[in-house]
Parts: structure tokens; C-alpha cells; sequence
């Protein structure tokens, strides 16, 4: 081995070019001249003037009073007085097996008796919920609710 065949360990680091001849010297990657050259430069993106076209929709969009929780299954006081006897009790189960109700991903729905038609035998109600009409025709009929 002689001297001139000798490396360095750790060799220098190479110095950073400027000017013309560096890297990034000049222009510094920026081209030449105009918006983009500057300090600063601040070009607008092409893709906001596609997002300023669509409406705003915020939140749920047109639907925003409507509530998330799931309504309840309505029934007329008609259909039930066709499909059950007087003593039945009518409660989400059986108007489900009636086939009235349809279930609800899988659950049973609740269920609402809306006072359309009349009611000429006495029913137990189980479970239902009843507007104030319902109800009424209900107990006038003989008929009978539990909470």
C-alpha cells in the first residue's frame, strides 16, 4: 500500500452548489419570471371553481327538520277490526303474525292505532301506542289498553 492509495474514513461533504452551475442555484427551481416566480405566490387551485358550483348542502341537506329516530308503524283501526275477534289481544307480535306490520331490520316495530274506521268488538291493546280518537273507540267499544 502506498500513501496515494489511501482513503479517508469519512470523506468531506460535498459543498452546496450556487449560481448557474447548482442544483437549485438561479432560479431555484421556480422557472422564469411571472405569478409562480415570486415570493409568495399564491395561485388559486382549479379545483375550487369546480367546488363553487355545487349547492351547498350542509348538515342533511333540504331535510334538515326530519328527525333520525325511526317512525313508528301506523294501523287503522279498520284493518284490526277485520282481522281480529272480540277478547283478541292486539299487540306488535300479533300484527306482525296478522301480517298488518312489517318488521323492522329484523325487530319488531312500534306501533301506532290510528282512530280510521270503527271498532265494534272488545280488544286488548299491548304495547301500542294510540292517538286520543283510537283510544276512545276503543273503550266505548268495550275493548281495553295496556301500557
Amino acid at each position: 500500500m502506498q500513501t496515494h492509495n489511501l482513503k479517508r474514513r469519512t470523506p468531506n461533504k460535498k459543498s452546496r452548489q450556487h449560481g448557474r452551475g447548482g442544483t437549485r442555484g438561479k432560479t431555484a427551481g421556480r422557472g422564469t419570471k411571472g405569478q409562480n416566480a415570486r415570493a409568495g405566490h399564491k395561485k388559486r387551485p382549479e379545483i375550487r371553481d369546480f367546488i363553487k358550483r355545487i349547492p351547498k348542502l350542509r348538515g342533511r341537506g333540504k331535510n334538515v327538520n326530519t328527525s333520525i329516530e325511526t317512525k313508528p308503524s301506523v294501523v287503522n283501526l279498520r284493518e284490526i277490526n277485520k282481522v281480529f275477534k272480540a277478547g283478541d289481544v292486539v299487540s306488535p307480535q300479533t300484527l306482525v303474525k296478522a301480517g298488518l306490520v312489517n318488521k323492522v331490520s329484523g325487530n319488531l316495530p312500534r306501533v301506532k292505532v290510528l282512530a280510521t274506521g270503527n271498532v265494534d268488538k272488545a280488544l286488548k291493546f299491548k304495547n301500542c301506542m294510540l292517538s286520543l280518537t283510537a283510544k276512545t273507540a276503543i273503550e266505548k267499544a268495550g275493548g281495553s289498553v295496556v301500557a
